[in-house]
């Protein structure tokens, strides 16, 4: 299976693996993905292997494809499915001789996949997640669940609180974290400032021990709220791997985000989260769960889906840090009189 390339797009495959692993029980399911999303995939009930497509190393430009091509082809592989739209994916496949290839139509693959499928047809409300089951539904392929699934070990989940510990942090402290960054652009991103006042607010409130997460690109506005916070605060910016990043959200109690990878990492280990959307479409990238809530703005040029915000940033500058407390507060306590 080839596996979409942004962290948060291969955690709204999850679903869809666990309905290919629920039609094929037996087999022994290969996942081929870039080295940050196999990080993601490195332990996974419902994979066996992970290999990795290094596209700025060995697999590199024409050459590289052709060799990917040739490990893949003497694995022998009965099925290939393909979640990732990009040509080069079905073009490999194929020079890999699988015999089936499924996936969607798009970027005129077509001929190169034994079993296509018009994956936007009526689908432009749809959640991420609703359409890679359709297209997976279109071919026979079905499961019992839609819940996203991700899976850290014990070993892990013990060094990420001897970690926490060293600073502090107890397996009984409320635990609040908070992602500034955004990978795909800084339209995406609310702002530092607004995430510090969010922060302050709800660590007092709940008496919560705050955490800062984020890459090595986000350490910048990651250190703005920290400082802003006069250090009451845990930075982890720039300081974790996938799987690291991925046993501290899951310790988080609390999670305020922006729309992006870690924002899907929390729903799928069940964190409760607000998350803020501006220029992303909340309508088919929403967190996939029923303990969280979006915090926007109707504007007249969002969703763009730009990188960049060509003009004003309305969507984003609409949305104060009080919209993101109260939705926090609601969400609290909506949860807590539920158990």
């Amino acid at each position: 299976m080839r596996a979409t390339n942004w962290l948060g797009d291969a955690v709204m495959n999850t679903p869809a693996l666990g309905a290919i692993r629920e039609t094929f029980p037996t087999a022994r399911i290969t996942l081929l993905a870039n080295p940050l999303v196999a990080q993601l995939f490195a332990s996974h009930d419902w994979i066996d292997e992970v290999m990795v497509y290094d596209r700025q190393g060995k697999h590199a430009g024409l050459a590289g494809k052709l060799r990917l091509a040739g490990e893949l082809r003497p694995r022998r592989f009965d099925l290939a499915i393909l979640l990732q739209d990009a040509f080069d994916a079905a073009l490999i496949t194929m020079l890999a001789g699988i015999p089936r290839r499924l996936g969607n139509k798009s970027d005129g693959r077509a001929l190169l996949l034994t079993h296509g499928f018009a994956h936007r047809e009526g689908a432009v409300d749809c959640h991420h997640v609703d359409n890679y089951l359709r297209m997976l539904a279109s071919f026979g392929i079905s499961g019992s669940t839609k819940r996203l699934h991700l899976r850290t070990t014990v070993a892990e989940d013990a060094a990420m609180a001897k970690l926490l510990a060293g600073s502090g942090i107890g397996p009984d402290d409320f635990v609040l974290g908070v992602n500034p960054g955004a990978t795909y652009g800084s339209a995406k991103r609310w702002y530092p400032e607004r995430f510090a006042v969010v922060a302050r607010d709800l660590g007092q409130a709940w008496r919560a021990r705050v955490v800062i997460t984020g890459g090595p690109t986000e350490e910048g506005m990651a250190g703005e709220i920290a400082a802003t916070l006069d250090g009451a605060c845990l930075n982890m910016a720039g300081k974790t791997d996938v799987r690291q990043l991925m046993a501290l959200i899951k310790r988080c109690n609390f999670f305020i985000t922006n729309d992006s990878g870690p924002m899907h990492i929390a729903a799928a280990f069940h964190v409760p989260l607000v998350a803020v959307f501006g220029s992303t479409d909340h309508r088919t990238t929403y967190p996939y769960a029923d303990n969280a809530l979006v915090v926007r703005k109707e504007t007249d040029c969002a969703p763009c889906l730009k990188r960049e915000c060509p003009t004003d940033h309305r969507c984003m500058t609409a949305v104060t840090a009080e919209d993101v407390v109260a939705a926090a507060k609601k969400l609290k306590s909506v949860l807590s009189s539920m158990f």
